[in-house]
């Protein structure tokens, strides 16, 4: 199928010349939009979040995500990223599976700086000695990036609970935080815990998340600015 006989239009699809994709695999993907687009039906997002929710969805195969475990946009996301982006800021996550799934040529593109601490000695050394989890300590030591950049989890409750201490401590003010930890040990409490906080953030309801999640979202907010910077 193609952008013009989708369902809905494919705006924040950018093309495949724009995507450097051969057109067999652009075609595959805006099938797979249009499955979406189908299964989910109605719904209430706008275009700029739908862009996102069909991209996690792409991403996990998991209709939750636009359903009982829903996608929530907090504060003003778009403005807050954007301008990060047009910034050249750091998108520091809290593991390397999340780190792995960034569009590194994309981020590239853009002019981002990726960045996990994660398996760093001195993170290791630091949280055994203090009796830490490692993501935990890698968002304290990336305060510096955070700052006016982008958070992306998609593990670590801890992570998260982290940078809204930090927050909160008026230590960092980060442009956007993506929370979205997956688990049955505080991951539902340290969503709603982010949404209490006044940062822009794009997290969801309910015990899901991860890895795939987390990282198809800095990818679909990557793409959606690339795509409108060659549209204007």
């Amino acid at each position: 199928m193609s952008e013009e006989s989708s369902p809905r239009p494919n705006y924040y699809n950018a093309d495949h010349d724009l995507r450097k994709m051969s057109t067999k695999a652009f075609g595959i993907e805006n099938d797979s939009f249009a499955i979406i687009d189908s299964e989910v039906g109605a719904h209430t997002y706008n275009a700029l979040e739908w862009a996102i929710v069909r991209r996690v969805i792409h991403a996990t195969a998991d209709f939750d995500f636009a359903g009982k475990e829903k996608i929530t946009f907090h504060g003003d996301v778009f403005a807050s990223s954007f301008a990060a982006i047009e910034n050249g800021c750091h998108v520091v996550s809290d593991v390397e599976m999340v780190l792995s799934g960034i569009n590194k040529q994309l981020a590239k593109e853009l002019n981002l700086k990726t960045l996990c601490r994660i398996s760093e000695d001195s993170v290791t050394k630091y949280s055994r000695d203090n009796n830490l989890t490692r993501s935990q300590v890698a968002m304290d030591f990336s305060a510096a990036q955070i700052q006016n950049g982008i958070v992306v989890i998609g593990n670590a409750p801890t992570a998260l609970f982290q940078v809204i201490s930090m927050f909160r401590e008026n230590r960092v003010k980060p442009a956007l935080v993506i929370g979205i930890p997956v688990g049955f040990i505080s991951a539902l409490e340290s969503k709603k815990e982010l949404l209490r906080t006044p940062v822009p953030s794009i997290t969801n309801i309910g015990r899901k998340g991860g890895s795939a999640a987390a990282s198809s979202i800095i990818n679909a907010l990557m793409l959606i600015y690339k795509t409108r910077l060659h549209q204007n």
